[in-house]
């Protein structure tokens, strides 16, 4: 007999089936024992009797919570009062003809039978595999895995490429603080873990490629931060032969497309998206992310907008000059000329453009610099020599001077649209084996130190600290 996932049983009454699962409840009645198995698809209820199974009964007997089990058994209607109209089975039952326990299992640390909002989070990550068991955490998964997949078979007939771009790549000043991981083979010398594929997807437009996207893994070594994670994930995508509207219109056509056909319940408040300058975001809401939801207590309405005409620099914390979103920006073109002369800079504005829902920013990007003259001049205004542009840059340089197209993308925070598309608190309830604020793998017991032997061949000696 083939295994039928639960949520295939509904039209099988009268009918034997095999099913698979965990067991979430037990309910001894005596002589009748039920049970509550669970699946990926959803709940049935097992009744065992006696005067149906005895041999069924006996091993019934041994099982509790969280056994994994194979049962068998006849589908039939619920009597009335047992109809549970909560429950897409709610109106059917097995009647147990064989059970087999698969696995037994200790008592779990957690309840998984809730969703989790009372246990604390530390517990909750310790324990992720069993937290994952929850419904409300696999139905996040299942959602998250249903709009990459949308996103990647809308991008593929817009006649976009999906490439993956390198995990180790070379360290270069762009924000964040890079993670490093040491070279054995070259001693003394580090590859970085890139905090986004801005150069790679921008090198990809250079070679002709034209429509780039990937869903690309991005790590940055931040401080603690609240709601952020050392590694999360993009949409990352660039396209060549565009101006900023290009770009815009694209990606707020796939937006409503993922709202519409994955979250109808959704209402998105405005159409097309509202758009402001920096300024006048400012100027109005104090946050260049701002909320335009008209009700605030709406869980299901969408306020997006877009932010636009953003200064190119501001001052850093020494009374220099840095880049607002990204060095590799073009200006307006109306700026280019202050840009090269490496006048008037702090009114330079740049072709970013930001998307914003419901005072969140989930997606940011901008037209780039594919003139190599143009990009050295952004690293100059910086106060880099250069010699130390061309041995952080030397290569975008280079790159962009062998005919590069005009082009421009966007990177939108994928795990922040999951989470505001299930009205979840936080990034971490849609991300699988998240980390603590910190860093931290509490399940993993990560980041782990090495052994002597490890450091000897990657050439490091750990000095302890003076106190």
């Amino acid at each position: 007999m083939t295994r039928l996932h639960i949520k295939d049983t509904v039209d099988k009454v009268g009918e034997s089936v095999l099913l698979k699962g965990w067991i979430e409840v037990r309910r001894d009645h005596g002589k009748l024992i039920f049970f509550d198995l669970r699946d990926k698809t959803g709940i049935m209820q097992l009744v065992v009797n006696p005067k149906v199974s005895a041999e069924a009964h006996e091993v019934a007997q041994q099982i509790r919570n969280e056994f994994v089990v194979e049962v068998e058994g006849k589908i039939n209607p619920r009597v009335e009062k047992q109809i549970n109209p909560n429950l897409l089975t709610g109106k059917i039952e097995l009647e147990v003809t064989k059970l087999s326990i698969l696995n037994k299992s200790e008592p779990v640390p957690i309840a998984v039978d809730t969703d989790g909002r009372e246990i604390g989070e530390e517990s909750r990550m310790k324990f992720r595999y069993l937290d994952l068991r929850r419904d409300r955490m696999k139905t996040n998964l299942i959602a998250r895995h249903r709009i990459i997949k949308h996103i990647r078979d809308y991008l593929d007939a817009q006649g976009f490429a999906e490439v993956e771009t390198p995990i180790l790549s070379k360290s270069t000043p762009e924000g964040a603080r890079d993670y490093l991981v040491p070279s054995r083979l070259q001693p003394g010398t580090f590859y970085a873990l890139p905090q986004s594929p801005q150069q790679y997807k921008q090198l990809l437009m250079v070679s002709g490629l034209e429509r780039y996207f990937q869903i690309a893994r991005c790590f940055r070594d931040e401080d603690t931060r609240g709601d952020r994670q050392p590694e999360f994930t993009q949409l990352d995508l660039e396209m060549s032969f565009v101006e900023r509207e290009d770009v815009i219109a694209l990606n707020e056509a796939l937006l409503i497309d993922i709202v519409t056909k994955l979250f109808p319940e959704k209402k998105i408040q405005e159409l097309p998206f509202p758009r402001l300058s920096y300024k006048e975001a400012m100027e109005k809401y104090g946050t260049d992310r701002p909320d335009l939801r008209k009700d605030k207590d709406d869980p299901n309405l969408l306020a997006f907008c877009w932010v636009i005409d953003f200064p190119f620099f501001e001052k850093n914390d020494e009374g220099g000059w840095t880049f607002t979103h990204n060095p590799f920006s073009a200006p307006k073109p109306e700026h280019m000329q202050d840009l090269v002369n490496q006048t008037n800079i702090e009114n330079i504005l740049t072709t970013q453009y930001d998307v914003a829902l419901n005072g969140f920013e989930i997606g940011g990007g901008s037209i780039r610099n594919h003139q190599p003259d143009a990009l050295r001049a952004v690293f100059r205004i910086m106060g880099f020599e250069d010699e130390r542009i061309d041995k952080n840059f030397g290569h975008m340089i280079q790159a962009l001077s062998f005919g590069a197209p005009p082009h421009g993308g966007i990177a939108w925070g994928l795990d922040r649209l999951v989470t505001l598309l299930r009205n979840e608190p936080n990034i971490r309830e849609v991300i699988a084996f998240p980390k603590t604020g910190d860093g931290r793998d509490l399940m993993m017991d990560g980041p782990s130190e090495a052994t002597p032997k490890q450091l000897k061949e990657l050439h490091i000696k750990i000095e302890k600290s003076k106190k």
